[in-house]
C-alpha cells in the first residue's frame, strides 16, 4: 500500500470536529437522570428505530475495519460467514431469552442480576470478573484500533489519538449515562452506514471484472467446499463471537431498555440482519482484496482496496468512519462497566455502595481509561488478550445459559461445570505463536499429535471449552433421572 498520509493537523482537525459534534449532542440531549435505574436503562420507552441503531452501533466497532477482512486472507469464506453469523447471532438468541427474561425479571437492568438470583453469589462473583474483563479487553481494542488506523493514514501519535478519543467519549457518556448513548448511536449508525454503502460502490466499480470471478481466478482456495480452514475458522469465529458477545452488559442494558417486546423483537431481527450484512461486506473486501495482491498484510486488506490513489475524500471518510464506529462502541463499553458496578459494587468492595455510587463509579472508569490509555497508546497486539477472554465465556456460556432453563443445575454442579470447562479449554490454548500449548508441546510432545491438531489448536481449545461443561451438566441429568 502506498505511503498516504494526511498531516497531523487536519487529522486532529477532524478528530476534535467529529468528537465535538458528539459532545455537544451529548449536551443538547443531556436530562438529568432521576436514579440510579434510568442511568442504567434509560426510560425503558425505546423505538424500534432507537433500539435497532443502537443495538447495530455499539456491535459494530472499529475491529470490523481489520477483523473480518484479515480473517478471510486465510481462514476463507468460511470465516467471513462465521465472522458475520457470530456477530449476529447473540441478537438471535435474545429474541426467544429476552423477552422470557423481561417477563419473569420486569426490573432487571444486568445480566448479572439474573445470575445472581439463579446461581447465588459464588457463581455471580466469577461471571462479573469474567464480564468486567472481556469488556475491558474490548475497550483497549477499540481504542487501539482507532489509534493504529490513524497512525497508518497520518502518522499521528498512538498516545494523542488514544487520549483524545477517550476524553472525547467520556466528556458526554459520564455525565449522561445510557440514555446518552442510545441518542449518540442513531447519529454514529447512520454515519457508519452511509460511509460502509460508498465503500461497496467504491470498491466493486473498480474492478474490472466481478468480484466473484476475481475471487475465483486467483484465490479459488478461499472459496472451495474443500478448503478445510473454511470450516474451522469459521466455526472458530462463530463461537468465540458469539459466546462472548452473550455476556456483553451493553446488550442487556438495551434488552430491559425497550418500550416493549414487540419493540425489543423487532429491534434484535434488523440488527441482526444489519449486522450480518455489514460484517459480511467486510470479510468479502478480504477476499477481494487478497485476490488482486496475495502479499498484503492482512490487517489492511480492506484499506488496500480503498487507498488506491490519493483522495482526500476518501481518507477523511474512512477517518470518520473509523471515529464513529469507535465513539459509538466506546461510549457502550464504557457505560457497560459503570453500570455493572453501579448494580454490583458491593460485591466487589464494601465501599462501593450508597447514594453517591455513581460519582464513585465514575471515579473507577477514570483510573480505567488511564490503563487503557496506557496499554493503547503503546500499541500492544491485544489480540490474545482478547482471544483469552473469549475462551472464558465458551467455558461459562453452556453452563450458565442452559441453567436458566435447566433447574437441576445448581451452584456446586455450575462451578464444576466451569471449571472443568476452562481448564480442559487451557490444556489446548495456543501459546502466543500459536505452534503449541500447554498440553501439546509442554505436557506432551508435538510429536504425539497429528498435524490437523497442531494447526487448529485455537478452534480445539474453544469446542472444548464448550463440549465439557456440556458434557458435565448432560452426565448429571441423565444420572439424577435414572434414580
Amino acid at each position: 500500500m502506498k505511503n498516504i498520509y494526511l498531516s497531523t493537523q487536519t487529522t486532529l482537525i477532524i478528530i476534535l470536529t467529529v468528537g465535538a459534534f458528539f459532545i455537544a449532542l451529548g449536551y443538547l440531549n443531556l436530562k438529568k437522570n432521576s436514579d440510579n435505574k434510568s442511568y442504567i436503562i434509560g426510560d425503558q420507552n425505546e423505538s424500534i428505530f432507537s433500539l435497532t441503531t443502537s443495538l447495530s452501533a455499539s456491535a459494530l466497532g472499529a475491529w470490523i475495519l481489520f477483523g473480518p477482512a484479515s480473517a478471510a486472507t486465510w481462514g476463507g469464506i468460511g470465516a467471513v460467514i462465521g465472522y458475520a453469523i457470530g456477530t449476529a447471532a447473540p441478537m438471535l438468541f435474545l429474541l426467544n431469552f429476552g423477552p422470557k427474561i423481561r417477563k419473569e425479571f420486569p426490573n432487571g437492568m444486568s445480566l448479572t442480576q439474573l445470575v445472581k438470583r439463579r446461581f447465588g453469589n459464588r457463581i455471580l462473583k466469577i461471571i462479573l470478573i469474567l464480564i468486567l474483563f472481556y469488556l475491558t479487553i474490548f475497550l483497549i481494542a477499540e481504542v487501539t484500533a482507532i489509534a493504529f488506523l490513524l497512525n497508518l493514514i497520518s502518522n499521528t501519535p498512538l498516545w494523542i489519538t488514544s487520549g483524545l478519543t477517550l476524553i472525547m467519549c467520556l466528556l458526554y457518556i459520564l455525565r449522561g449515562g445510557f440514555k446518552l448513548s442510545i441518542i449518540t448511536d442513531k447519529y454514529q449508525f447512520i454515519i457508519v452506514l452511509s460511509i460502509i454503502l460508498f465503500s461497496i460502490f467504491l470498491i466493486l466499480g473498480n474492478l474490472e471484472i466481478s468480484s466473484y470471478d476475481l475471487i475465483k481466478k486467483n484465490s479459488a482456495q478461499l472459496i472451495s467446499k474443500n478448503y478445510v480452514p473454511n470450516y474451522t475458522a469459521g466455526l472458530t469465529f462463530f463461537i468465540a463471537v458469539a459466546a462472548t458477545n452473550l455476556f456483553h452488559q451493553g446488550n442487556w442494558q438495551r434488552v430491559f431498555a425497550a418500550k416493549n417486546n414487540f419493540v425489543l423483537k423487532k429491534s434484535l431481527i434488523y440488527s441482526s440482519i444489519i449486522s450480518f450484512l455489514i460484517v459480511l461486506w467486510m470479510g468479502y473486501t478480504g477476499l477481494i482484496s487478497f485476490s488482486i495482491n496475495p502479499k498484503i498484510k492482512p490487517d489492511l486488506a480492506f484499506f488496500e482496496l480503498l487507498l488506491l490513489d490519493d483522495n482526500i475524500l476518501i481518507i477523511v471518510s474512512i477517518l470518520i468512519l473509523a471515529l464513529a464506529l469507535t465513539l459509538s462502541t466506546i461510549d457502550t463499553l464504557i457505560n457497560a462497566i459503570s453500570s455493572l458496578i453501579i448494580i454490583n459494587g458491593k460485591k466487589i468492595n464494601k465501599l462501593l455502595g450508597g447514594r453517591d455510587i455513581i460519582d464513585k463509579s465514575n471515579k473507577l472508569i477514570l483510573l480505567l481509561c488511564v490503563i487503557v490509555f496506557v496499554f493503547a497508546s503503546r500499541g500492544y497486539s491485544i489480540l490474545y488478550l482478547f482471544l483469552f477472554a473469549d475462551l472464558l465465556c465458551c467455558a461459562a456460556v453452556v453452563t450458565i445459559f442452559y441453567g436458566f432453563f435447566n433447574k437441576k443445575i445448581n451452584t456446586k454442579l455450575s462451578l464444576v461445570s466451569i471449571f472443568f470447562g476452562l481448564s480442559s479449554g487451557l490444556l489446548f490454548f495456543p501459546s502466543q505463536n500459536f505452534q503449541s500449548s500447554l498440553l501439546v508441546g509442554n505436557i506432551i510432545s508435538v510429536e504425539n499429535f497429528s498435524p490437523i491438531i497442531l494447526s487448529n489448536l485455537l478452534f480445539i481449545s474453544f469446542i472444548v471449552a464448550i463440549i465439557v461443561p456440556l458434557i458435565i451438566i448432560t452426565t448429571y441429568s441423565l444420572r439424577n433421572s435414572l434414580r
